[in-house]
């Protein structure tokens, strides 16, 4: 029997609408199938299970997040593909940081009004980071609500799960003065910071299908470049080399978050000549007059991940690094002092 509710329907919610999504979405969570998926879209529940082979003694690894209002910009564009490689990369970039391997991912989407077109296009966003992580999409939850969210709004979080041998959790405590300090180049601007973006932009007035010669594209295309997932590249480190410490630049910056990889008494000094800065962050302090000391506290600044090695070691961790298309490069070293980020 065909499952609908008509008096549900004129409340708002469209079960036959969520349905044909879910038809819509299949291919592209299909496409994030690895082994240990045991389910497909449908059930109460996703299934995996994970092989511990490798393991001695395995401990699982969490982190959740959302995409924060770089989705105001996604709306505006009506381009929904790309936010859901934000969602994905968010919440792997964090477990990674404790040498975590992803397994899967589930996310969750909040919409005014569910079109199944725009909201397979939010899934195929969510998958294909899904396989860039090389983890699975094991399911989600798509949620309609009329007369709390316009109908053009949607919001999108998620979570992951992964895996690590507690005896290669990192925690910092082997980091030393003198160890080498690497950076992994961002993509733009990630996914932080977009209260402030909105603002120095006037989003809403239509700004963002303006060209920036620049930038090369139109402002609203730049913004909506996807957060860079680093999973692959520093899997390849953590298998080959002893790294101490890895931060995810995100919300905060340098300053907040560099100091989350380091022990009491470590600072990292950095070499603020050799950070490549990508022109997004050049052309936003310059229209919206923002102090550089802001900048470096609220974005990546085109450094979306650190990593800290031995400097003995450093040239063959940016090697590797490069060998899986990450353009690292060591910019600067730990030394002793409760600064946190000396930039010099």
């Amino acid at each position: 029997m065909r499952s609908f509710s008509d008096s549900y329907k004129a409340a708002g919610v469209d079960i036959e609408a969520g349905y044909a999504g879910v038809k819509l979405m299949r291919g592209h969570v299909e496409r994030t199938n690895i082994p240990g998926v045991l389910s497909g879209l449908g059930g109460f529940g996703g299934l995996f299970a994970p092989d511990l082979s490798a393991y001695r003694d395995p401990v699982l690894v969490s982190g959740t997040d959302g995409v924060g209002t770089k989705i105001r910009i996604a709306q505006l564009m009506r381009r929904h593909d790309t936010v859901g490689i934000d969602c994905v990369a968010m919440c792997v970039n964090d477990v990674l940081c404790c040498g975590a391997k992803p397994l899967f991912f589930l996310d969750y989407i909040a919409i005014g009004k569910n079109e199944p077109e725009k909201v397979a296009s939010i899934v195929s966003g969510v998958a294909e980071g899904c396989v860039q992580a090389g983890c699975a999409l094991l399911g989600g939850e798509t949620a309609e609500h009329p007369g709390v969210m316009k109908a053009d709004d949607y919001d999108l979080a998620g979570f992951t799960v992964g895996i690590v041998d507690r005896a290669r959790l990192l925690d910092n405590a082997s980091i030393v003065p003198g160890d080498a300090v690497i950076a992994l180049p961002s993509s733009g601007l990630h996914s932080n910071g977009f209260s402030l973006v909105r603002k120095v932009f006037h989003v809403e007035t239509g700004s963002l299908t303006r060209n920036v010669p620049e930038l090369g594209c139109m402002l609203g295309e730049a913004l909506l470049t996807p957060t860079t997932i680093y999973v692959k590249p520093v899997l390849r480190c953590l298998e080959t080399l002893r790294v101490k410490g890895i931060s995810h630049i995100t919300g905060g910056g340098f300053q907040e978050n560099i100091p989350r990889c380091l022990p009491k008494g470590m600072s990292a000094k950095l070499d603020k000549a050799a950070i490549r800065v990508p022109p997004v962050f050049r052309f936003l302090q310059d229209m919206g007059h923002i102090p550089e000391r802001d900048m470096f506290n609220t974005f990546n600044m085109g450094v979306g991940m650190i990593m800290v090695v031995a400097a003995d070691i450093a040239d063959r961790a940016v090697e590797l690094l490069r060998e899986e298309g990450c353009q690292a490069y060591a910019f600067g070293e730990i030394v002793a002092g409760d600064e946190g980020v000396i930039l010099c």
